[in-house]
């Protein structure tokens, strides 16, 4: 029995998962609301009638994650409380048999490349003429560029190739188009991403034409800041550098996971480097790119991984000293090249080398923002909260990176720009004053 009433046609879409699988939300929405939906994402009012859960099956923590917000959401079908559920994204994309044979009260089960059978179920048209054009979710002062699909990596801990294909780029005078209809949006900061942002190009282009993409950019008016996400280490093209180095709107910011240092590690990982490689390729950016922050994510616990495979992990991490870093705990993944190991480092002896890898971060984060006191930075202001005005330097990527704390009474406007002086330090974040 109906416990309310619901609204017709209105869609209230829930995003699990990355930033990649964001966009692929906000470009569903803005499809709908060209079909004449009413859409929300992850509206708190209860009212819709429809439900689309977009999932994420990446490791085990997001994939349980998915699977409760699926159960939680069937479980309102069965009480009145919305009419239709439908799933989307990389665990449906991946284990979509199994899904719809444990939790049958879902209405449609989709993949990540079936947007238009889904708008087609929905009794809606796919709009080509739409290409690009999103419903964003982010403050309108930033928005996420997703520059390609897929991924041709052998990595052997990765599922991403099963769950989105092979890697396929999109033209460079696309995404200068969408860049354009967001800036006419107001937004002022684009982040690029994608499985690989350097392998961008290969597949259309016949070679690696990220630092074209980049020269393109730059030249929209209005776009102040575009940001790089997700640079595979392994023929990583050092063009981009110079382009990063000479444009001012590329931020001195670079995002590039590397998972290990170890030989053996990488080796096993199938990353297709050394670690003196990679140590050469992270002097070279430094080099070029005076005062670019890295941001790298590591794993711990890969099988195999000695303890002096971890120490090795530690010490550099000490001697290289990243401006950002994160940790996943190895997740024994089914139909990855990993899977065939034996996942031989207990989880508690996964979690301990985590958290003591974050020890480490903490720390070099603690000395390197105590260096950044009495400096002055542009930030963008991105929200208020509370007493503050949230906001972030070039070097710090929203929602995963450090802030900078204004007091509210100075009045700073959300999506503005300000000149701020560092007033004092803790470990992830800065406090400051205009100046």
């Amino acid at each position: 029995m109906k416990t309310k009433s619901l609204k017709k046609n209105k869609v209230n879409v829930v995003t699990l998962g990355c930033s990649k699988n964001l966009v692929d939300s906000e470009v569903l929405m803005g499809q709908l609301r060209a079909n004449a939906f009413q859409v929300t994402h992850e509206s708190g009012e209860d009212d819709a009638q429809i439900i689309i859960i977009n999932t994420c099956g990446f490791i085990d923590n997001a994939k349980q994650e998915s699977i409760d917000t699926i159960v939680r959401y069937a479980k309102a079908k069965q009480e009145g409380m919305v009419d239709k559920v439908y799933v989307t994204g990389c665990l449906s994309e991946r284990y979509k048999p199994e899904l719809e044979k444990e939790i049958p009260e879902v209405d449609g089960y989709f993949g990540t490349r079936d947007l238009p059978r889904l708008l087609k179920t929905l009794k809606a048209d796919y709009k080509k003429e739409l290409v690009g054009e999103r419903l964003l979710t982010t403050p309108r002062h930033f928005a996420y560029l997703k520059i390609a699909e897929g991924c041709d990596r052998p990595c052997a801990f990765c599922a991403i190739p099963l769950m989105r294909g092979a890697h396929v780029s999109r033209p460079i005078e696309e995404l200068v188009a969408e860049a354009e209809s967001l800036v006419a949006g107001g937004t002022k900061e684009i982040i690029l991403i994608a499985q690989d942002l350097t392998y961008y190009g290969l597949d259309i282009y016949k070679k690696r034409r990220l630092s074209a993409l980049l020269e393109a950019l730059v030249k929209v008016d209005g776009l102040e800041w575009i940001r790089l996400h997700y640079a595979f280490p392994g023929g990583f093209p050092l063009d981009v550098l110079d382009v990063m180095q000479k444009e001012e709107k590329i931020c001195k910011y670079l995002d590039m996971p590397l998972q290990h240092i170890s030989d053996k590690m990488l080796a096993s990982m199938r990353r297709g480097t050394t670690r003196e490689k990679t140590n050469a390729l992270i002097k070279t950016i430094r080099e070029k790119v005076p005062g670019i922050a890295l941001r790298t994510t590591l794993i711990a616990g890969f099988p195999g991984e000695t303890q002096a495979d971890f120490e090795e992990l530690k010490n550099w991490v000490i001697e290289t000293r990243f401006d950002r870093l994160g940790i996943f705990t190895y997740s024994h993944e089914e139909q990855t090249h990993a899977y065939k190991l034996n996942d031989d480092v207990p989880a508690a002896t996964k979690r301990r080398r985590a958290d003591k890898i974050m020890e480490v971060q903490q720390e070099i984060s603690r000395q390197i923002n105590t260096q950044k006191i009495g400096k002055t930075f542009r930030v963008m202001v991105d929200r208020q909260e509370g007493d503050f005005l949230i906001c972030r330097t070039e070097h710090d990527s929203p929602e995963v990176d450090n802030e900078v704390l204004v007091a509210s009474e100075f009045g700073l406007i959300p999506g503005s720009f300000a000149n701020i002086k560092i007033t004092s330090a803790d470990d992830y974040d800065l406090h400051g004053i205009p100046c």
